[in-house]
């Protein structure tokens, strides 16, 4: 992440973290946090350390260590499926609460494949709308 960009304070941070909208000054920041590299990990973190939150208490009661692992992998395992499935919309829904392109979403995805991307459309004769060239 470039060092230039300004970073918001520790509570706009957990405001931003849990759905606030952070003010306009925060917005190249924003940018990078949802679209940039490293944006689903940590969306990841931010949507697994409430659920750790709420299987921790059930370290406490007496039980088995395989019992524990099994109540816990039962509220774990979903939200980890909900969080893959609904990753991407997430992001999007954030981006365009702060103002900003959704469709940034997918910049590392074009940057990573575009040269594989660019090898298919020469290898294959295909523009990029997917219609062949004449």
């Amino acid at each position: 992440m470039s060092s230039n960009l300004t970073r918001p304070s520790p509570v706009h941070y957990l405001g931003y973290c849990y759905g606030k909208i952070l003010p306009a000054q925060y917005r190249d920041w924003v940018r990078h946090d949802l679209a940039g590299d490293g944006a689903r990990t940590r969306n990841l973190v931010r949507v697994m350390i409430p659920a750790a939150l709420v299987v921790a208490p059930l370290w406490l009661i007496p039980a088995t260590l395989g019992m524990h692992l099994a109540m816990s992998l039962l509220l774990l395992l979903p939200c980890f499926y909900f969080f893959y499935a609904l990753d991407k919309i997430w992001r999007v829904h954030r981006l365009r609460q702060h103002g900003l392109d959704p469709d940034l979403v997918h910049e590392t995805d074009r940057a990573r494949d575009a040269d594989r991307n660019r090898e298919y459309r020469r290898r294959y004769g295909h523009d990029q709308d997917g219609h062949d060239q004449d």
